[in-house]
C-alpha cells in the first residue's frame, strides 16, 4: 500500500467512513477508490482534493498524492510500452465509471478498440521483455472490461470472445486474480444465455482450488446456485446461495482481490430473487428482489445497476400477478431508461413486457402502460 493509501485509510477510520460511503460522498466510483487506496492506481489530483476536503486532512492527502507523482514522464525508449500500459489502466477506470452510471452500449466499441490495439502490439513482438508481463496483464484487464461492456450491451458472442481472451492473457501474465475474474464473468454470461452446464464446470473449478480467496469462493457459489436453478435443482441451488449468504457475513480478507468490492448484500439478494423466480417461487422471490432494488437505490442510484433491479421487480410482479405493484415499478423506469443505455436491460424489459401483454389476466391499463414504457 502507498503512503497516500495508508494515510487515506487511517483518516477514513478516524472519521468512521466506509469505503463505499466515502466514494458516494465524493462522487467517485468505489472500485476506482479501492484500487487507489490499495496502491494499484495513482490518485488523481481531483480525487486527492475531494478526499482531503471531505476528511478534513488539511492538505496532507494532496501533498501525499503529489509525492506519488513521477518526477518526469516515464517512457519506454523502444516503443512506449510504459505509456501504453498507463493509458490502458486509465481507460479501465474511466470506462468502468461511465458504465456504472450510463450503461455499456455506447462505450463498448471504445473499449474494444483499446483492447485490440494492445493486442496488436503484443502480436507485433516489439514489447520489451522487461515489460511483457505488465503489458500482458494490462491487455488482459482491458479485454475483461471490453467483455463486460459487450455483455451489458447484449452483444453476447463478442463478449464471450473478449472474456475468453482476457482469461488466456491473464494466464500468460501469471495474473491469477484476473484469471478468476474472467472465469466468474464467463459463468455469469452462461447463466444469462442459458448455458448452465459450463457455468457449473467453471464454479466447480474455482471451488476446487486450494486457498481460494473467500469472496471469489462466494461468487463461485452464487454462479453455481444460479446455474442449478436453471436446471430446476431447487434444493441444491438454495443450498449454494445459502452458503454464499453465510460467507457474506464474513469481513473482506486481505486475500480477496480488489475487484470483489461489489460482492455485497445487494448483489446476492438480486441473485437469490432471480433464482427463486426461475424456480417458480414468486412468493419467496419478491422480498429478495425488493431488497435488492432498495439497496441499489442507495448504492447505485440513477445508474445501470439500479435500472437492472427495477426491471427485475417488473418481472417479479408480473409473474406474481401483482398488477398494482407492477404498474408502480413500470412507472419508475422512464428516468433511468432516458439516461442508461444498456442493451441487456432493454432486452430484459422487452421480455417482461411480453409476459405482461400476453397474459390473459393482465388488466388493459397495465398492458398499455407496459407498451408505452418499452417504447420510450
Amino acid at each position: 500500500m502507498t503512503e497516500f493509501g495508508n494515510l487515506a485509510r487511517r483518516t477514513m477510520e478516524d472519521h468512521g467512513w466506509s469505503l463505499r460511503a466515502l466514494a458516494r460522498e465524493v462522487n467517485y466510483d468505489a472500485g476506482y477508490l479501492s484500487r487507489v487506496l490499495s496502491g494499484k492506481r495513482r490518485p488523481s489530483a481531483g480525487l486527492a482534493r475531494a478526499l482531503d476536503r471531505r476528511l478534513s486532512a488539511d492538505g496532507a492527502l494532496i501533498a501525499a498524492a503529489k509525492a506519488a507523482e513521477p518526477s518526469a514522464p516515464v517512457t519506454d525508449p523502444a516503443n512506449g510500452a510504459t505509456d501504453e500500459i498507463a493509458h490502458m489502466r486509465a481507460a479501465v477506470d474511466h470506462l468502468v465509471a461511465h458504465d456504472s452510471r450510463y450503461g455499456g452500449d455506447e462505450i463498448a466499441p471504445a473499449a474494444v478498440r483499446v483492447w485490440r490495439s494492445g493486442h496488436r502490439q503484443l502480436d507485433s513482438g516489439t514489447i520489451p521483455e522487461q515489460r511483457q508481463q505488465d503489458f500482458l496483464a494490462a491487455v488482459a484487464e482491458m479485454a475483461e472490461v471490453a467483455g463486460w461492456l459487450l455483455f451489458d450491451a447484449d452483444r453476447q458472442d463478442a463478449s464471450r470472445t473478449a472474456t475468453l481472451e482476457a482469461h488466456m492473457l491473464a494466464r500468460h501474465a501469471g495474473d491469477r486474480s484476473m484469471e478468476r475474474f474472467a472465469l466468474t464473468n464467463l459463468a455469469m454470461q452462461d447463466v444469462e444465455v442459458n448455458r448452465p452446464g459450463e457455468a457449473l464446470r467453471i464454479a466447480d473449478e474455482l471451488l476446487s482450488e486450494p486457498r481460494i480467496p473467500p469472496r471469489v469462493a462466494l461468487l463461485a457459489r452464487i454462479r453455481r446456485g444460479r446455474a442449478l436453478a436453471c436446471v430446476g435443482e431447487r434444493r441444491r441451488a438454495l443450498d449454494e446461495l445459502g452458503a454464499a449468504r453465510a460467507g457474506l457475513e464474513d469481513s473482506i480478507s486481505a486475500r480477496d482481490p480488489a475487484w470483489t468490492w461489489w460482492v455485497n448484500d445487494c448483489e446476492l439478494s438480486g441473485h437469490e430473487g432471480e433464482a427463486l423466480l426461475v424456480l417458480g417461487d414468486t412468493a419467496a422471490a419478491l422480498p429478495k428482489l425488493e431488497r435488492a432494488a432498495e439497496l441499489s437505490a442507495v448504492f447505485r442510484r440513477n445508474g445501470r445497476g439500479s435500472l437492472y433491479y427495477q426491471v427485475s421487480l417488473v418481472q417479479g410482479y408480473a409473474a406474481a400477478h401483482a398488477w398494482r405493484e407492477c404498474g408502480i415499478a413500470l412507472e419508475a423506469l422512464p428516468p433511468a431508461l432516458e439516461s442508461v443505455s444498456s442493451g441487456r436491460n432493454r432486452r430484459r424489459l422487452r421480455f417482461a413486457v411480453r409476459t405482461i401483454t400476453r397474459d390473459p389476466e393482465t388488466p388493459l391499463w397495465l398492458s398499455d402502460l407496459a407498451r408505452d414504457v418499452a417504447a420510450a
